[in-house]
């Protein structure tokens, strides 16, 4: 044929439509017996069978672990780099998955795993996932799920207590007003942080007050949003907790064009310690979780669950820490 025969040359060898061919290597219900094995005949003749889908249909493996994530963003990039790490000297591929307009819907990871499941990937790494009650013919692993660990293995930072030392750490320079823009309400980690700067506040001594709370929803556009309306105020805040990096650097920039100096007029304090944290043009004073370590636990915890182990713990959560650069002060 003088190319990789592809699903449509073994449609037309077989008679059939590529639709069938896809139920058939599938193992799919509602395909005759004689259809399936005449599938398959095409698939072994036209040498169908060196692609991941044959491959699979064979030895039901395919020595490929799925990361699943709503978008290519910088925590999910960390996280990759994680996995890669942990793989690297491994027998597994990393397979990269995003669909698309996948981001703004809730339930995307069921229609990944119906996608990538039993047929390209052994197992899969579910980045923020919307839903964590799912089920698949794969072990999987959840990183920073949205409604918390459930039933399903779980790796996620320690948010709460990152979020509650960032706050205390702006009190302790004497900051009083201190705002703070959260991340998005539905993601556990964000209600955490939340929860965090809260505490921090009532050990202080200091009054919850709610309309110099923000919604950045980890965003850059939305953040900068909740920042201007905030530094806008005539009593505003001296410092300004965000519950990601890219919301702080967005509160830097919304300072910034309302001719307000950071740290002099206002401190920033982000959360993750993305690159883009340490390479600004002020450094940000950011609460760093071990995003890369994220992604090796839950590589080395699916890993195992691959292997037919019973990996204990099975929620498994990093410590976070305070890292102090150019965005903080004391208030004037």
């Amino acid at each position: 044929m003088g190319r990789r025969p592809t699903i449509h040359d073994v449609a037309a060898a077989a008679g059939v439509s590529v639709s069938t061919v896809s139920k058939a290597v599938n193992g799919r219900y509602g395909i005759a017996v004689d259809t399936v094995e005449r599938v398959l005949e095409a698939v072994e003749k036209l040498g169908y069978e060196s692609s991941l889908v044959a491959s699979s249909m064979r030895s039901r493996r395919t020595g490929v672990i799925g990361v699943l994530v709503a978008d290519f963003e910088p925590f999910s990039a960390e996280i990759l780099k994680g996995v890669g790490t942990a793989l690297h000297d491994s027998r597994y591929d990393l397979l990269a998955y995003s669909g698309s307009r996948q981001a703004s819907s809730e339930g995307w990871e069921r229609r990944s795993l119906s996608r990538l499941s039993g047929t390209l990937i052994d197992g899969a790494i579910m980045v923020t996932p919307t839903v964590v009650n799912v089920t698949a013919d794969v072990p999987i692993v959840a990183i920073d799920p949205h409604t918390g660990h459930a039933d399903l293995p779980t790796v996620e930072s320690d948010s709460f207590t990152g979020a509650r030392h960032a706050t205390s750490y702006l009190v302790e320079l004497g900051h009083k007003r201190i705002g703070f823009v959260a991340g998005r309400p539905d993601l556990r980690s964000s209600i955490l942080r939340d929860a965090g700067y809260r505490r921090a506040l009532a050990e202080a001594g200091l009054p919850f007050d709610a309309s110099l709370v923000g919604v950045g929803r980890y965003q850059q556009d939305t953040g900068r949003e909740a920042a201007t309306r905030l530094l806008s105020r005539a009593d505003r805040p001296t410092a300004i907790f965000a519950a990601n990096d890219l919301s702080a650097i967005a509160v830097i920039k919304a300072a910034t064009e309302l001719g307000l100096d950071v740290p002099g007029d206002v401190s920033v304090v982000g959360f993750d310690d993305i690159p883009e944290a340490s390479t600004h043009n002020r450094p940000l004073t950011t609460v760093a979780q071990p995003m890369q370590q994220l992604g090796a636990a839950a590589a080395d915890l699916l890993v195992a669950l691959m292997k037919g182990e019973s990996p204990s713990p099975t929620h498994i959560r990093l410590p976070t820490r305070l890292i102090v650069r150019a965005t903080t002060a004391p208030p004037r």
